[in-house]
């Protein structure tokens, strides 16, 4: 009986066009629905941004403070006062750490040219129709799928001048070669790590690229064969600049990678021979967890951070522009 009551209350309601019974009514109701509504998608945001806020911007906040101050672990265990740009400074005098940054900066050119250029090719030529394509993508994912650390250990033993899979049969096809010791020479042990990251890399970029060459209609291709285009013609004028938007981001993150390379280089060479193979990252850890030095280490983590920021910028031009044309 009492249901019955407050249906038909309900229906009075809504033949007067009054809100029901228990809800409020009038302007104050309204905005606070259109409120709520408004608030739903950042509070479905909430929980990853705050996720992101404590597990990157905070300790990039962290090191930041850290870089302006004296702080040794050896010293102390808490920060000491602040001494300014004076970590800042201390780095950019430092001949050590330029040549960290040239190591990381030919590094990052050798590795992003090969590892783009060889994944274009396996792209080009899996783009045509054959009876192992299909195997042959699924197989391309495997180097990337390999933790770097343990891509990193796989590599040096294999690259092992005295028992190392890869050294025994570079000796059997290049017996000039058989003296060479890989990881004890400083342009080997660079080359070492450049085809540790091309082996990684070059699969992935093809098979983004192949995703990138499956969007190129057709027609288009066929339209300028018909007009006595020969391959290399119908690259350069149709599918390359389909596919630049794509090579562009693949571009941006390699470079970003290479940038920030650490894994390999302490598993296979530890920055040797000497300081040949000792990248900017690897400087920044040994400065902050061998010799101690937090602060100075947070200064050079600090670089690497603006110089990843003015290619991320550099990259959203190029992208803005692309996009304008």
């Amino acid at each position: 009986m009492e249901r019955a009551v407050v249906t038909a209350t309900a229906e009075r309601s809504a033949a007067s066009g009054a809100a029901p019974a228990g809800r409020p009514s009038g302007p104050g109701a309204g905005r606070g629905r259109r409120m709520r509504r408004a608030a739903q998608p950042y509070l479905h945001l909430a929980p990853a941004l705050a996720a992101v806020l404590l597990t990157t911007v905070y300790p990039l906040v962290s090191a930041l403070v850290t870089s302006f101050r004296h702080w040794r672990l050896n010293e102390s265990t808490a920060p000491g006062g602040f001494v300014g740009f004076e970590q800042y400074q201390r780095a950019f005098q430092d001949d050590t750490f330029f040549n960290s940054v040239m190591v990381t900066l030919w590094f990052t050119f050798v590795s992003v040219v090969l590892s783009v250029g060889i994944g274009l090719a396996i792209a080009l030529i899996l783009n045509r129709r054959g009876p192992l394509n299909g195997l042959t993508k699924a197989l391309l994912i495997l180097p990337f799928a390999v933790a770097p650390a343990l891509k990193g250990f796989s590599w040096r033993f294999m690259m092992n001048p005295d028992h190392g899979v890869y050294d025994k049969m570079i000796d059997s096809v290049l017996p000039f070669a058989a003296d060479v010791n890989w990881l004890g020479e400083p342009f080997w042990a660079q080359m070492v790590l450049v085809l540790t990251e091309v082996w990684g890399w070059a699969p992935l970029i093809a098979l983004m690229l192949l995703g990138g060459l499956a969007s190129v209609p057709p027609e288009v291709n066929e339209a300028a064969r018909v007009d006595g285009a020969t391959a290399w013609q119908r690259f350069r004028h149709v599918t390359f600049p389909l596919l630049r938007p794509l090579l562009l981001i693949v571009i941006f993150l390699k470079a970003v990678f290479s940038l920030k390379l650490f894994d390999q280089v302490v598993t296979i060479t530890g920055g040797g021979p000497g300081r040949a193979t000792e990248t900017l990252n690897f400087y920044a850890y040994t400065q902050g967890f061998t010799f101690l030095d937090i602060g100075y280490a947070s200064a050079v983590s600090w670089i690497l951070v603006v110089v990843l920021g003015v290619i991320a910028a550099g990259y959203l031009v190029a992208m803005n522009r692309q996009e304008a044309k």
